[in-house]
């Protein structure tokens, strides 16, 4: 049996997952009319991932959040062409995102040293522009960090995310019986025997309608974008989020979080899931464990339970339903047992689809040959 043996927490204290900066590439330099000499160009401004580096670094070390090329050499006697300007390089984490003021996307920076040129540095002066420089490009860009992380859990405010990242662990993050203890991202690595490390992120808890920037749901959403797979967590005994809201059976929680995320992102819902059932310790949990897996077998009889509105298109199918209790420490070896036999199934397929398309692709040049 894999053991799971330790788990390590990382906390994102102060978390900043987006940033605005100003970037302009550097001027050229002038030409030299007389001896038709070339001014250098300018230098251009790059977004380089680094993984030691975090957003809140970026802010502290340049509170003006200014990044300029540096500016071509003149051309003269003693060089005709001038020297090009320095590249000037802005060092951010990996996951980002960099997009322009108008949302489009620039490009996305998903593995350490991935580069991308964000403003190109003005051309030196030569024949062609009567000897005269331009100036480099400006813009104000974004950057936006979505964690990169196997597993995202998925569930509302006191489902007991926190609590079971914890019990599968030596961990101890913030843990409350009130609603919304997860305000700031963690992410934490499960560390296997065989040395395999699998991250799960725990994020803020959503609410009914996150995905139009209620409460902290919106931040949460952007990040299960980059999670491989999802791990639904649902209190067995149903919630409610505060006195005026209705209450939720766990039926109803779990088409409820898929409308989120359909709401926010359609491709979301097709994500591998598994779903854990927690609190277990609580009484009646059995009876009302069946009842929720005879209504997740059989949706479509159910629906009634929600308004037409709040049922998902297409209901979240799971590989695995396990049922916990983050407080005793039940089903919790189970629940890591099938997280790695999940994640392990994905790793297989897609190495087996990546073989067959080299084959097809060698199989076509072969037949170009014949």
């Amino acid at each position: 049996m894999v053991q799971l043996s330790r788990i390590c927490l990382r906390k994102y204290g102060n978390f900043v997952d987006n940033l605005r900066v100003y970037v302009r590439g550097g001027g050229g330099g002038m030409g030299l009319p007389r001896l038709g000499g070339k001014g250098g160009n300018g230098g251009d401004v790059w977004v380089v991932a680094s993984k030691d580096m975090t957003l809140k670094r970026i802010k502290d070390r340049y509170p003006e959040k200014r990044f300029v090329g540096g500016a071509g050499a003149n051309s003269s006697v003693r060089a005709l062409k001038g020297e090009k300007g320095k590249d000037k390089e802005i060092l951010a984490p990996v996951g980002i995102t960099v997009t322009a003021d108008d949302g489009k996307i620039v490009g996305d920076l998903n593995a350490d040293g991935d580069r991308l040129m964000v403003v190109k540095g003005g051309a030196g002066g030569s024949f062609h522009s009567a000897f005269e420089p331009s100036k480099g490009q400006t813009k104000h860009i974004r950057l936006d960090l979505k964690l990169i992380a196997d597993l995202g859990l998925v569930g509302f405010p006191n489902a007991g995310k926190s609590s079971l990242l914890a019990a599968m662990s030596n961990a101890t993050p913030q843990i409350a019986s009130y609603a919304f203890t997860t305000l700031r991202p963690q992410i934490g690595k499960l560390m296997y025997e065989d040395y395999k490390q699998i991250s799960i992120a725990d994020l803020p808890g959503l609410i009914e309608g996150a995905h139009v920037n209620k409460g902290m749901g919106h931040k949460f959403l952007k990040h299960v974008e980059r999670t491989k797979q999802l791990l639904f967590v649902v209190d067995v005994c149903g919630f409610q989020l505060a006195s005026k809201m209705p209450f939720r059976s766990p039926f109803e929680a779990v088409q409820l979080l898929t409308k989120e995320l359909e709401l926010y992102k359609e491709e979301l819902v097709s994500k591998p899931a598994l779903l854990v059932v927690n609190k277990m310790d609580l009484p009646d949990a059995e009876d009302k464990l069946a009842e929720l897996k005879e209504q997740l077998r059989n949706p479509d009889e159910f629906s009634h339970l929600l308004p037409d509105d709040m049922m998902p298109k297409s209901c979240m199918t799971f590989r695995h339903i396990v049922p916990v209790s983050a407080t005793t420490g039940f089903g919790v070896d189970r629940l890591k047992r099938c997280i790695r036999e999940s994640l392990d199934d994905d790793a297989a397929t897609a190495t087996k689809d990546i073989h067959r398309d080299r084959l097809q692709a060698l199989r076509g040049k072969a037949h170009e040959h014949l």
